[in-house]
């Protein structure tokens, strides 16, 4: 090829729009302001780790102000949405954005960033650090599902774990409580080398997921920009999942790989299908969700159905018999909880100050939240219905649908339950949900600055009473009645005037 055939070709090709460019600086700058929060050390952000200084994660240990910190993050998260908005703005033009060269590009930064932040201690919760303990006591013949970091007084791993989580048991599956265990065996007496560990193995689902997703839509230039934009290169992800180190990350791989094993027509498909529903489940319960999709497009199949439901069954109650039963209890608790982010807190408070303060009122919004659930799930059915007309809903589209509906409607949702949305989500065809879910998300992350029980600086303790107290369930509040109003505009079916 010669020099005037390249720049022929380098002309045709279609030049970034000012907005694709403004996009791509946000979300590049949060990915950096996420990776500094970690390189900085241990912060408000994030927690000491004890150990030899030459293990890894590294940091510089530069102790930085708490104002600092947070200023950080919060910039970190707002460029990040900022940036996916953008992104996802401009997509439908396919325009210089969606470019096989821009999703590689979107790709490989994302993979880049989570194999740096796999060098860093995580940041913006002390999860990992409950983790850690998890595994360490299943490998010294302790139950992590009827014991709490308390009961190990004196080790090195336990005694890191934070308040209030000291005393509490494992409330993760089997497959989750087994990587631990792995993690604390390579990493012994060495709290940092532990928690490495674990952020290799987290660090490898997300990329993993990353590269599944990316292998699917690569037929469509402009749906594989946006899928990457999703998941491998979406800051709020990168912060939350990666940054994090949170367990979901490990569950969410295997459920979107269900998914796309789902598509698969052999037997041998069926099969993954199973194991990895199975698997997933077996690591977070929540993300059982999911297989309600591939079960509704099989249900005319119940060969196939009885199969895969048979294998996930098995693999799930193979799980637990290694552990025990009594992981089972633990488990289903978060369940009956309400985070303090939810607007279920604000009907908890307005149920006692009509009845009483004399009962949290949780069986009372346990029912609420399930009649929400399905209102959302219905209203979402008959959007989703509407836009891919009566041959009927993919797989993928049937477990956003629920997803998308539980943690609306959940009365106990943290910011990183929504990367199971983002999974799913890149799996189909863009909506305006793409935006809801990245408010959802950047809504929720701001009010966990940080998701730790950490004594912050008086003036910064408005982040908890006001932000996380008042405004996030008041947001999400209007956000829900928001996505239900959408739903229903679309679920109208379209009146062509007659000729």
């Amino acid at each position: 090829m010669t020099s005037e055939t390249r720049s022929a070709g380098a002309a045709a090709a279609p030049a970034a729009t000012p907005v694709a460019v403004l996009a791509t600086a946000a979300i590049v700058a949060s990915i950096l302001l996420t990776i500094t929060i970690g390189l900085l050390g241990p912060s408000a952000l994030v927690p000491a780790l004890t150990g030899a200084a030459w293990h890894p994660p590294f940091s510089l240990s530069a102790a930085p102000d708490p104002h600092l910190v947070v200023a950080m993050a919060a910039a970190a998260l707002v460029l990040g949405a900022a940036g996916l908005l953008a992104g996802l703005s401009v997509l439908p033009s396919r325009g210089g954005v969606a470019r096989p060269l821009v999703a590689r590009r979107l790709v490989a930064l994302g993979c880049v960033a989570a194999g740096v932040l796999a060098f860093l201690p995580p940041s913006g919760s002390g999860d990992h650090l409950n983790y850690a303990a998890y595994g360490r006591m299943l490998t010294l013949g302790l139950s992590p599902y009827s014991h709490g970091a308390t009961d190990l007084p004196g080790d090195p791993i336990a005694d890191a774990v934070e308040e209030p989580w000291r005393e509490e048991p494992s409330v993760y599956g089997p497959v989750a409580t087994f990587v631990q265990a792995l993690a604390s065996l390579v990493g012994g007496d060495s709290l940092r080398l532990t928690i490495f560990v674990l952020a290799l193995v987290n660090a490898a689902a997300f990329v993993a997921t990353g590269l599944l997703i990316d292998r699917f839509t690569r037929h469509d230039p402009a749906r594989r920009v946006r899928a990457a934009l999703l998941w491998t290169a979406n800051p709020l992800l990168l912060y939350q999942l990666v940054a994090g180190m949170h367990v979901d990350t490990l569950a969410i791989a295997c459920v979107v790989a269900a998914l796309l094993a789902s598509g698969l027509p052999s037997r041998g498909g069926a099969l993954a299908t199973g194991a990895l529903l199975g698997l997933g489940v077996a690591a977070k319960v929540n993300v059982g969700l999911v297989a309600l999709g591939p079960a509704w497009e099989m249900r005319r199949r119940p060969g196939r159905l009885a199969l895969v439901a048979g294998i996930a069954l098995a693999v799930v109650v193979a799980g637990y018999v290694l552990v025990g039963a009594e992981a089972v209890g633990p488990v289903t608790r978060t369940s009956k909880s309400i985070s303090h982010a939810s607007p279920w807190k604000l009907v908890q408070g307005w149920l006692q100050e009509i009845v009483g303060t004399g009962s949290a009122y949780r069986g009372e919004i346990q029912i609420g939240s399930l009649l929400l659930l399905a209102l959302i799930a219905w209203s979402l059915f008959r959007a989703t219905r509407a836009a891919r007309g009566p041959a009927g809903e993919s797989a993928a589209v049937v477990a956003l649908v629920l997803v998308v509906a539980y943690l609306f409607a959940s009365p106990y949702v943290l910011p990183w339950y929504d990367g199971l949305a983002f999974g799913v989500l890149a799996l189909v065809a863009a909506s305006t949900l793409d935006r809801f879910l990245v408010a959802h998300l950047l809504v929720l992350s701001l009010a966990y600055l940080p998701a730790r029980v950490y004594v912050l600086p008086d003036d910064l303790e408005w982040l908890r009473s006001v932000v996380r107290g008042q405004v996030t369930p008041w947001a999400l509040l209007a956000l829900t009645a928001a996505l239900l109003w959408w739903a229903r505009r679309a679920a109208r079916p379209l009146h062509t005037p007659r000729a």
